[in-house]
């Protein structure tokens, strides 16, 4: 009879190589383990340096926090970690390299140095390990902030793992894969790859961009066409942002980064959801490049599923992937009004016939345009809006008879550029706080939504708060007010120093008694418990008078000694902004501008100035609902499409009605 075999414990060396050998599959696993180690400890700068595809060398410098000198005996054994103590941290795990099973494996099958300093020592400590274990004290040396850890002879000790692996160029482009993929994730970090003794083959700056570190190592053809993606879902709780190529781009190989709070991953399911989309759109065969990164609640997320960690399970993963796809394939359709064919170039003279076809393949294509009917653009704003349809009639800026006149250079032409407006003020600014607050503006600005509103043909006015307009093949509905706060924000800090004067007619206001009025509406919020309206007038037009300097000398808004408003600096060439709204304007510049701080001061004053100029009130509104139509056609939308630098915060106040492609798969006309 057959006897069963007797089951024996292993040796532990044994029970740390299987270990090992689980962990550590090629060079490219060891390299993602120190790096997601070098940016747990905030590195700015990470340099890997190779030889023989990783196998007779992988070291990873980097300038971050370091390993504590009391730290470096045990810190290559097995389950050594500062990111867990019990069990239950896992569910809340943020971090990387959490199980403290990296570097003890590659010391199993691999020689491998540590070199590190951290801010409190004097100088570095360098030490080797092979098993898990130390083999001598750390000994002191010269070396900078940060760590440096050096694998040589990686499987030495594993013939069989050592002889499956690919040629050493195969090797050291998977390894050039991973960290692409890194350096495209922390755009923020300075990544650089190279072979021992040559020129990095990846290199990117640290404080980079994301679009900028996908053309440094993707290239071109992909950065020319990519397109944000982002999405906030408050039922699943996830937020996902990225960078998808449009339908004109196309590979046989297609590439795809998933990151799962800020962790490299397989989603196998994402990916073909995306290929699904695309699919739709690209040869077949042919894939699209995707840039994912999703930031899910970490209790929803089990990070212990698989020893490289390259797989992640989460809650509600096939919701949160449709979603996903749907917002990728709402961006497709957008960006597929325009997409690039090529045409055979022909000879002149030259019949095209089975015998000269050949002879014509070598000669140069050119690049054509197929405008399908669905895609037609009206690209002519002169042609018409939507008065003509309405029989509505022109009218006279003059009709209105307001109060207010305009004087100076506010009257210059409605075609000049605020570059030439800049090139024509008489005072320099030089305030810092104008500077960047300028500055600001400048950074914050969508290039998509600037695109939109630069590009866009005005249609018509629905009411006094929102307008529609055309651009490509959609029809959106804008709120006007929104759009024309921050356009008068923009014109304040722009135009600082330099503005012409709305003159009071026909006599001056006495700020007090605008105050007092305002503080009889209920937008002043005033109750008995603030105290004598006539109390709070004085004291608000004390404050006032108190910094007419400033507002004259920057603002061109005239207080006299006595109390009275004479002019408001004028925003626009023939836009005057509601005598309505000016006796709370005047109580909000008391109570709401932070007049002890310079760049607060001017931050606040503008918003409320801007907040003002933009109101439209009701009375004027029925009295004058021609001038009003009017001015935002004529005056407030052609000021956005030459001032305007929208922030994102804006594309919350765009709404897309109606697009082309979609109505033509409605009614089935494609």
């Amino acid at each position: 009879m057959l006897e069963p075999g007797v089951i024996k414990k292993l040796d532990e060396t044994v029970v740390n190589r299987i270990a090992a050998g689980e962990i550590i599959q090629r060079p490219a696993n060891a390299l993602k383990e120190l790096l997601e180690n070098s940016l747990d400890a905030k590195s700015t700068y990470i340099q890997v340096t190779v030889k023989s595809g990783g196998l007779k060398l992988l070291q990873i410098q980097d300038n971050g926090t370091g390993i504590r000198k009391e730290d470096m005996p045990i810190v290559c054994e097995r389950f050594t970690t500062s990111k867990l103590t019990t069990f239950e941290d896992l569910t809340k795990i943020a971090t990387f390299g959490f199980r403290g099973e990296a570097l003890a494996s590659m010391s199993h099958v691999a020689h491998l140095t540590i070199q590190t300093k951290t801010t409190k020592e004097k100088c570095a400590y360098k030490a080797s390990y092979e098993d898990g274990k130390l083999k001598a004290p750390p000994k002191p040396c010269a070396g900078n902030q940060g760590t440096i850890i050096t694998i040589e002879d990686l499987f030495y000790n594993m013939p069989q793992r050592k002889q499956s692996l690919k040629s050493a160029n195969e090797e050291f482009q998977r390894i050039s894969d991973v960290l692409s993929k890194y350096a495209v994730h922390n755009p923020k970090v300075g990544f650089s790859l190279k072979r021992f003794g040559e020129q990095p083959s990846v290199k990117t700056p640290p404080n980079s961009t994301t679009e900028s570190n996908i053309q440094t190592i993707f290239g071109a053809t992909i950065a020319k066409e990519l397109m944000p993606v982002e999405l906030k879902d408050e039922v699943h709780k996830f937020y996902m942002t990225g960078y998808i190529t449009k339908v004109n781009y196309n590979a046989k190989k297609g590439i795809m980064l998933f990151f799962i709070n800020h962790r490299l991953v397989d989603l196998a399911a994402l990916k073909n959801a995306i290929d699904s989309v695309y699919s739709l759109y690209l040869p077949k065969g042919m894939h699209p490049f995707a840039y994912i990164s999703l930031e899910i609640n970490p209790s929803n997320i089990d990070v212990n599923v698989h020893p490289t960690k390259h797989e992640v399970h989460f809650l509600y993963e096939d919701d949160i992937v449709e979603k996903i796809k749907l917002n990728i394939e709402a961006q497709l359709l957008g960006s597929n009004d325009t997409r690039t064919f090529y045409k055979q170039l022909k000879i002149p003279g030259i019949s095209l016939d089975s015998t000269t076809v050949e002879e014509e393949l070598p000669l140069k294509t050119i690049s054509v345009e197929r405008i399908n009917p669905q895609n037609m653009v009206r690209t002519d704003n002169k042609e018409q809006s939507i008065l003509k349809f309405l029989n509505v009639e022109g009218v006279k800026l003059n009709d209105s008879g307001c109060s207010m006149s305009l004087s100076g250079s506010s009257m210059a032409s409605a075609e000049e550029s605020f570059r030439d407006v800049a090139a024509r003020k008489s005072k320099e600014v030089k305030l810092t706080s104008i500077l960047n607050m300028q500055k600001k503006i400048e950074n914050g600005c969508s290039v998509e939504i600037r695109k939109i509103v630069k590009e866009m043909v005005f249609v018509g006015v629905v009411d006094k708060e929102f307008a529609l307009f055309q651009h490509e093949t959609r029809l959106y509905m804008a709120n006007t007010i929104k759009l024309s706060e921050e356009l008068f924000y923009q014109r304040l800090l722009y135009e600082f120093e330099n503005f012409s004067m709305i003159t009071i007619k026909p006599a001056a206001l006495r700020i007090k008694d605008l105050i007092k009025l305002a503080l009889e509406t209920p937008e002043s919020g005033w109750s008995e418990d603030d105290g004598d309206k006539d109390e709070l007038a004085a004291r608000a037009e004390e404050i006032l008078i108190e910094k007419s300097a400033i507002l004259r000398e920057y603002f061109s808004m005239n207080i006299t000694d006595k109390g009275y408003l004479e002019s408001l600096p004028s925003l626009l060439a023939q836009h005057m902004p509601s005598k309505t709204f000016l006796p709370i304007y005047a109580l909000r510049l008391a109570t709401e501008v932070e007049w002890e701080t310079e760049e607060e001061c001017f931050e606040t004053f503008c918003r409320e100035t801007a907040r003002y100029y933009a109101m439209i009130s009701e009375y004027e509104l029925q009295t004058e609902p021609k001038r009003h139509k009017w001015m935002v056609e004529h005056v407030i939308y052609p000021a956005f499409k030459k001032y305007l630098l929208p922030p994102h915060s804006l594309k919350k106040y765009f709404y897309e009605l109606a697009n082309l492609p979609a109505l033509y798969k409605v009614f089935e006309r494609c």
